[in-house]
């Protein structure tokens, strides 16, 4: 027999499915990964229909059957509407549901991941903060969060913690001043490594909270496209169309 079930998310994908109905994927705390179908979804007096909306966080109640999610109601606390007033924005927000949606797991403790999307998205909308810093704290706290984040308190080669001025994807850490020996390791200056171990260490409610140069940032956007391009291989649709837009 099937019962209701109320879990908290965020919707991270949807599809149109036949006429009316939607086929949602969210990301929740209390089961991970799950994908709904929201029946009538997509009439225009459907109570569903901006809940059914990526970005959307809420609670959402689902009649839960034997291998299928069926959503039959939500209350939404947050849709982040002001992501949309600029196109740039809207493409970095997705861009962020789009990795969640990759990594994250039907049946699996997501609420690591579901804190740091939605405070992403709320960093967002914050006008001093720029997206570019906002993109590249999210992907490597992302990898701390999948276990797959780089050594950046040691030297890769003889463990060392002082001189670390090089990083290196194929070794995915940190190399010091000695052991550098690759011609394509990149130069890390003190301020952007600090940066990084910052990233991997603070609480999350303190890690939108900090600027830096454009220096440090043009270094940091190198490390972290070598870093976390190293380890998904996948193609982020989301990321060409802002590649496009932002140039």
């Amino acid at each position: 027999m099937g019962q209701n079930v109320v879990l908290t998310g965020i919707v991270l994908n949807v599809m149109p499915i036949g006429e009316y109905d939607k086929r949602v994927t969210i990301l929740t705390k209390e089961r991970g990964k799950i994908t709904a179908f929201a029946r009538g979804a997509r009439r225009p007096t459907s109570q569903l229909l901006a809940a059914t909306s990526p970005f959307s966080f809420g609670e959402f109640e689902f009649f839960e059957g034997r291998s299928t999610y069926n959503l039959a109601k939500a209350s939404i606390s947050d849709y982040f509407r002001e992501l949309s007033n600029d196109p740039e924005t809207a493409c970095y927000g997705f861009y962020f549901l789009e990795i969640a949606d990759y990594y994250a797991q039907e049946n699996n403790d997501e609420r690591e991941l579901l804190k740091l999307l939605y405070q992403t998205l709320r960093a967002l909308e914050k006008p001093a903060l720029k997206n570019r810093l906002v993109r590249r704290i999210y992907e490597l706290r992302v990898l701390l969060i999948e276990g797959e984040y780089p050594n950046l308190f040691s030297c890769q080669n003889c463990n060392r913690k002082t001189d670390l001025h090089w990083f290196s994807g194929r070794q995915h850490g940190m190399l010091c001043d000695n052991c550098k020996m690759e011609t394509d390791a990149i130069y890390v200056d003190d301020s952007t490594l600090y940066t990084m171990q910052y990233i991997v260490s603070a609480e999350l409610r303190k890690l939108y909270t900090f600027m830096v140069s454009e220096e440090v940032l043009d270094r940091l956007e190198m490390v972290l496209n070598r870093c976390f391009a190293a380890q998904t291989s996948h193609q982020f649709q989301s990321l060409d169309i802002l590649k496009t837009i932002a140039g």
